[in-house]
């Protein structure tokens, strides 16, 4: 018997020990990560400048006073002096100037010194109406 019980304890022993030799491991080592080393302080040899201060814009030219409708006709004339189409120019820059009663100066460009009554006013197809 005492064989018999010999055997029956190898067997047991070999079983268990095959049966927990075919588990799988779980066993995760977790390894900490060292610290980032922090950024580099800077040298405080002088101290934080003040913010910067936007200067104030430069005062924009007033609006040209309002035109007498009786010195449309000339104003447009100086206007559209050297247009390509002079008289186009001069019938569209006198409806203009009775309209908004202001001729911007200079022969070409200067449309906002006429204010938004000047320069928002358009044809039937889109496009820019005064000169």
């Amino acid at each position: 018997m005492s064989s018999s019980k010999s055997l029956l304890l190898f067997i047991s022993v070999f079983l268990s020990l095959i049966f927990s030799l075919s588990l799988p491991v779980n066993s995760v080592i977790e390894v900490e990560k060292p610290p980032q080393p922090l950024a580099p302080v800077g040298t405080l040899a002088s101290p934080p400048s003040a913010p910067t201060v936007k200067p104030p814009s430069p005062p924009t030219a007033p609006l040209p006073p309002p035109v007498m409708p009786k010195d449309c006709p000339n104003l447009c004339d100086v206007r559209c002096g050297s247009h390509r189409r002079p008289k186009v120019c001069i019938r569209a820059c006198r409806t203009c100037c009775l309209r908004c009663k202001c001729v911007p100066p200079g022969t070409y460009g200067n449309r906002e010194k006429c204010g938004k009554c000047y320069i928002s006013m358009t044809t039937h197809g889109g496009r820019p109406k005064c000169p």
